[in-house]
C-alpha cells in the first residue's frame, strides 16, 4: 500500500453524552445527516462541516447515529460493523436491475457478442489488477500477448497472464463454494512465477513479519492478524462466502466485505490485493450478478488508488467500520458500469462501421471486422490464434476467414516458420476496396 499523504488523523474517542440525541435528531430533520451519511465522512472531513455546534459535538451525534443503525459481522475474535445508507440502497437497487437477474440486461450486449465482450473485459481486469501491483507494460502489448497466446517474457507480462488465467478459471467455476484450498489455488494461479520466493505461491504466510507500509514515509499503516489466527479467520471467511446469514446481507455488500477481509487478514506474503479482487468477482458471479464478468473494476480502482487505500485505513481507524470501504467499492462499481456502457456503445459503432465491408461478396461479419482492423492500422499483424480468441471460433474457422481475405486480395501472408503464419494488410488493399466501390 502506498499512501502519498500523511497518516490519517485519529478521530476523538466517542463518549456518549446527553446532548448527542437532540443534535442527532436535529441533523436528521434538517437533512444534514443524510448528506453526511451518503458521503460517509470521517472525522478529518466531518469536523469542517460543523455550523451551529462544535466539531466534537457533531462527531458524537454522527457516531451515535451510526452505532444505532449498525449491522455487525464477526470474523474470528474480531467484530466489524457497517451501515446501510440511503446512497447504498439506491445503488444496490440499480445494480439489482442492471447487473443481476435472469432476464438479461438493458445495457445492449447482443447474445452473439457476449463471449467477445467477456473476453475483452477479462483482459481489461487482468491488466488493471496487475498494473495496480506494479506490472509495467502497455495495454496494447498486454492484449496482444493474451490474444496471440504469447509466452510471458517479463514479470509484468507474467502477472497479467496469471490474472487472465485466474479470471477465466473463476468464470468456469463460479457456481462452486469456496474452501481454504480453493483460495490457495487462486493465489497460486495469480502469483505463479512472480514472487521473490516461489515456495510462497499458493501458501498462507507462516510468520508475522508481513506489514502494509506507507512507502512515502516508511510508516506501518496496517499490521495483519497474528499468523496463528489465519486458519480460523479463513474458515470464517469461507462460511461467510458459502452460507446465507440469519440476518440478510445483500450479496454486493457481502462481496465488498469479502474483498476487504482478504486485504485486512493479509494471508499471503504477496498477492493479497489480486486475490481479494478475484474472490469478489467469484462471489458476485456465484450470486447471479452475471454482468460482473464484463466490469473492469480494477481499472477504476487503479485510477483512484489513494481513495482505495484510504477506504481501508478509514475502516480500521474508525472501529472497523466497513461502511467506508463498502461505499468506495460501490462507487467504483458505478464507474465501471458507466465505462462498460460507453465501451459497448463504442463497439457497436465499430460493428456498424464494419458493415460497409460486408458489401464485398463472401465477406461475413467476422471478416468485416478484421478488414476494419487492418484498414485503421496499417502496421497490424494478425494471426490465427488471435482470431480464435477475439471471435471465440475454432482454429478451422479462424484460418478459413483469414485465408479467404488473402484470396480476395485484402491480406498478405508472412510465413514465420513451417507451421506458423502471420497476416498483414496487403499492398493492394486500397485498390481492392475501389474495385468494390468502398
Amino acid at each position: 500500500m502506498d499512501i502519498n499523504e500523511r497518516m490519517l488523523e485519529k478521530a476523538p474517542e466517542y463518549n456518549k453524552a446527553n446532548d448527542d440525541i437532540p443534535l442527532m435528531v436535529k441533523l436528521q430533520l434538517d437533512g444534514s445527516m443524510q448528506k453526511i451519511q451518503d458521503d460517509y465522512l470521517y472525522w478529518d472531513k466531518l469536523k469542517y462541516k460543523a455550523k451551529d455546534c462544535k466539531p466534537l459535538e457533531l462527531w458524537a451525534a454522527v457516531k451515535l447515529f451510526r452505532r444505532i443503525r449498525a449491522n455487525r459481522v464477526n470474523f474470528g475474535k474480531h467484530q466489524f460493523m457497517y451501515v446501510i445508507t440511503d446512497y447504498i440502497q439506491r445503488a444496490l437497487h440499480q445494480f439489482d436491475m442492471h447487473i443481476g437477474g435472469t432476464l438479461g440486461s438493458n445495457v445492449g450486449i447482443a447474445e452473439t457478442d457476449k463471449t467477445k465482450f467477456m473476453i475483452s473485459s477479462i483482459m481489461e481486469e487482468a491488466i488493471s489488477s496487475s498494473q495496480m501491483e506494479g506490472a509495467n507494460t502497455t495495454r496494447k502489448q498486454a492484449k496482444e500477448m493474451i490474444r496471440q497466446e504469447k509466452r510471458p517474457r517479463t514479470k509484468s507480462e507474467q502477472m497479467i497472464f496469471n490474472n487472465f488465467n485466474t479470471m477465466q478459471h473463476i468464470v468456469q467455476h463460479k457456481d462452486e463454494d469456496i474452501t481454504p484450498e480453493k483460495i490457495l489455488y487462486i493465489h497460486q494461479l495469480i502469483s505463479n512465477k512472480t514472487l521473490d520466493d516461489a515456495s510462497d505461491e499458493g501458501k498462507f504466510r507462516t510468520t508475522n513479519d508481513v506489514h502494509v507500509i506507507n512507502h512515502a514515509n516508511s510508516e506501518i499503516v496496517h499490521t495483519p492478524p497474528d499468523e496463528e489466527e489465519l486458519q480460523p479467520l479463513i474458515n470464517d471467511l469461507c462460511r461467510f462466502f458459502n452460507t446465507e446469514d440469519q440476518n440478510f446481507i445483500h450479496p454486493i455488500i457481502k462481496g465488498c466485505v469479502i474483498h476487504f477481509m482478504i486485504g485486512w487478514i493479509h494471508p499471503f506474503t504477496d498477492g493479497n490485493g489480486r486475490t481479494a479482487r478475484a474472490l469478489f468477482y467469484w462471489y458476485l458471479l456465484k450470486k447471479g450478478y452475471w454482468l460482473t464478468e464484463y466490469l473492469s473494476i480494477s481499472r477504476i480502482i487503479k485510477d483512484t488508488k489513494v481513495q482505495y487505500e484510504k477506504a481501508y485505513l478509514y475502516t480500521e481507524i474508525d472501529e472497523n467500520d466497513l461502511s467506508y470501504f463498502i461505499i468506495y467499492h460501490i462507487k467504483t462499481m458505478e464507474k465501471a458500469f458507466d465505462a462498460l456502457k460507453i465501451y459497448i456503445n463504442k463497439k457497436q459503432r465499430e460493428v456498424f462501421q464494419a458493415t460497409k465491408f460486408m458489401k464485398v461478396p463472401g465477406v461475413n461479419d467476422r471478416m468485416a471486422q478484421i478488414l476494419k482492423i487492418v484498414y485503421e492500422d496499417d502496421e497490424r499483424i494478425l494471426n490465427i490464434k488471435e482470431m480464435e480468441a477475439r471471435f471465440n471460433v475454432s482454429n478451422f474457422t479462424a484460418r478459413t476467414d483469414l485465408k479467404a481475405l488473402v484470396e480476395l486480395g485484402f491480406l498478405d501472408v508472412i510465413h514465420v516458420n513451417k507451421k506458423k503464419q502471420n497476416f498483414i494488410k496487403s499492398s493492394a488493399f486500397d485498390k481492392v476496396l475501389k474495385k468494390y466501390k468502398l
